[in-house]
């Protein structure tokens, strides 16, 4: 395992941990360290772009992942370790190796052509942020949402980055059809602690503003207050709900934090880096919520964990949405109005 230096400007892993498939391993171009590595953006050649799952802790059946790997360096993101079935490491690599999957709108309007298809609604993205820096220029997001809002599919989204009110024209087009609802996921309103924790996601106050722009075009936006770290944020969920229901938010969720595989060595060396006398507390407290992995393994548990902390955010989280007039459930969403989208290679129907 690399020694985590000092601290990295603008990531969230201060280094690159051991992956557990050792025979896979991707190395630094040479001269190139953890310190000074530059994002790379690498083409994903997947032949398919809708991922199923049946996990019950899930509320989705099938999620849609323009990329893999995050820019936004979370110190905490449960995502990392995905990253190592790819070859990289789940630290710096999985902030600054992003494969990009640029075929993914053909992929999806092919996949919604085939006659067997059969629509469920879809979660963009079930992994990583489909808003992620890259997508300014890529908008790679933006062509799955064109082909989503001209079939009319059912999409719900989360993301913790202000770009999503670039895509305001087609969320509200499907919002007309009760086909999308928006979680906008603010995790701090301290720009400091956001900043050290999620590095390269946008501002407290811009996540609020894309709220706001969501709620009055019409869109079914709500907030995630997600994760939840005991001893380090819980105490700012009254003032997160607040500050969302403001802002236009109608419903709100949250997750309490799980450190799965190497997450957990990466956030150590972030406590370490950033709060060290507060980190065997909130180490601590995890373990009381998740086990000893820090991710507890069972389904039902895993999201909201168990023991005190657990309870004492799980009632926190209620008198606040309550006291705010917020639901904790977004609106449903449905497929009502599906329609196969145009194929390209086909001929042009006749009126």
């Amino acid at each position: 395992m690399q020694t985590p230096p000092s601290g990295i400007r603008g990531r969230g892993a201060g280094f690159n941990p051991d992956q557990r498939f050792a025979e896979l391993h991707v190395d630094y171009d040479p001269g190139e360290s953890p310190e000074k590595v530059a994002t790379k953006f690498l083409r994903d050649h997947s032949s398919s772009i809708i991922s199923k799952n049946n996990s019950p802790d899930l509320p989705f059946e099938a999620s849609l992942n323009p990329y893999r790997g995050c820019e936004h360096g979370c110190a905490y993101c449960y995502a990392r370790p995905t990253h190592e079935y790819l070859g990289f490491s789940a630290g710096v690599d999985f902030e600054s190796r992003i494969m990009v999957k640029e075929d993914a709108p053909a992929l999806l309007r092919t996949e919604l052509l085939k006659p067997s298809y059969k629509p469920v609604t879809l979660s963009l993205s079930g992994v990583t942020d489909p808003y992620q820096p890259i997508e300014k220029k890529l908008r790679i997001t933006r062509g799955c949402l064109e082909v989503l809002a001209e079939a009319r599919h059912p999409v719900v989204l989360i993301t913790k980055n202000h770009l999503i009110t670039r895509d305001v024209d087609l969320l509200a087009e499907l919002a007309r059809h009760h086909a999308t609802a928006v979680y906008i996921s603010v995790t701090t309103l301290d720009p400091d602690l956001a900043h050290k924790l999620e590095p390269r996601a946008s501002a407290p106050k811009m996540r609020l503003e894309a709220i706001r722009i969501l709620n009055e075009a019409g869109v079914p936006v709500g907030v995630s207050t997600a994760p939840i770290i005991p001893g380090l944020n819980d105490s700012e969920i009254p003032a997160l709900i607040d500050a969302a229901r403001a802002a236009g938010a109608q419903f709100a969720g949250y997750t309490v934090v799980r450190l799965p595989f190497a997450v957990k060595d990466i956030f150590r060396a972030w406590l370490d880096q950033h709060f060290p006398g507060m980190r065997d507390k909130i180490l601590n407290r995890i373990e009381e919520t998740q086990g000893k992995t820090l991710s507890h393994g069972e389904f039902g548990k895993r999201l909201k964990g168990i023991g005190i902390w657990s309870e004492q955010i799980a009632s926190l989280f209620r008198v606040s949405i309550q006291r705010a007039g917020m639901l904790h459930r977004r609106p449903q969403v449905n497929a009502d109005a599906f329609r196969r989208p145009l194929d390209p290679g086909g001929q042009l129907e006749l009126f």
